[in-house]
């Protein structure tokens, strides 16, 4: 059984192995549940689908069921939602996930959402990402094992382009009269 936790791109991290610039590790149908009263995806429901994406990232990583029993796992403390383009039920939505930078305890990332057909963006997240060690109820290093993964996924990263979407700050922008 395929669950949303995994999703249909779902892959175990491999030492050695190629790691494509971005990871696509998460492919979804737009589920009736998420469809609104516009006859589209609700603005909500792109949020829960980036964080099946996330999950997908995850488990890539090693961190799954038995990594969480031991009371650590990686939070999201900020996301910033760039929704572009509606979709409709049944269609076919592609994730990946761009690793923009990490440090000791945290892990910036890049989602995107595109339409699995025709390959429209959709939809952007950046999140920022803590580990934490739940049984303290605090932030905590991440572990050697998961740096040394994330070093290298950031090697690859970070040869890409960064999106303009990345570091935009929200507001109202106003010229001097108004």
């Amino acid at each position: 059984m395929v669950t949303p936790y995994e999703g249909t791109g779902h892959r175990d991290w491999q030492d050695g192995a190629e790691i494509p610039t971005p990871l696509r590790l998460h492919a979804t149908p737009v589920s009736p549940r998420w469809v609104d009263y516009n006859g589209h995806m609700s603005e909500s429901c792109y949020l829960l689908v980036f964080g099946d994406n996330s999950d997908a990232f995850f488990r890539y990583l090693g961190i799954g069921e038995e990594y969480r029993a031991s009371s650590r796992s990686l939070y999201t403390v900020e996301s910033h939602v760039h929704n572009k383009r509606e979709v409709a039920e049944g269609e076919p939505l592609q994730l990946s996930l761009r690793l923009l930078d990490f440090d000791a305890k945290r892990v910036h990332v890049l989602h995107e959402m595109r339409h699995g057909g025709d390959d429209t963006l959709l939809a952007t997240a950046e999140q920022m990402l803590v580990h934490v060690d739940a049984a303290r109820g605090r932030s905590s290093p991440l572990p050697e094992e998961l740096r040394r993964r994330l070093g290298a996924i950031h090697r690859v990263h970070a040869t890409a382009p960064v999106p303009d979407v990345v570091g935009r700050p929200m507001g109202i922008r106003r010229d001097r009269d108004g």
